[in-house]
């Protein structure tokens, strides 16, 4: 369950990301001619009716949230009963080598005389 509502939630992410990338932005219809015409209050008044793309995109945002809680409740509520400082102890006597416990004694240095 969990990893199924991860994958949505990322899936929901990445749509939402290419939904905004292909809409246009709020003051793109200024241009550089300055504001004459119309477009003075459609930078800075009310936007009007949502287009398809907006309302899409905020109902992916909705559920983008809804998922991201989900998710949080789900993970605070999954036992973790391996934990990372246990990790050393499970391999012991595994697949690493043996440590030599009776090291040799260190070479002394020549003298140059």
């Amino acid at each position: 369950m969990y990893q199924v509502i991860t994958i949505i939630h990322v899936l929901i992410a990445m749509a939402i990301v290419g939904l905004v990338l292909i809409q246009k932005g709020k003051g793109a219809e200024a241009g550089a001619g300055g504001f004459g015409g119309g477009s003075a209050a459609s930078v800075f008044g009310a936007r009007g009716s949502a287009s398809f793309l907006s309302r899409t995109t905020s109902l992916l945002a909705v559920i983008f949230f809804s998922t991201s809680l989900l998710l949080a409740y789900l993970g605070s509520r999954q036992d973790n009963k391996q934990d990372i400082m246990d990790a050393p102890a499970a391999v012991q006597g595994g697949d690493l080598p043996q440590v030599k416990q009776d090291l040799p004694e260190p070479a002394k240095p020549a003298t140059g005389k």
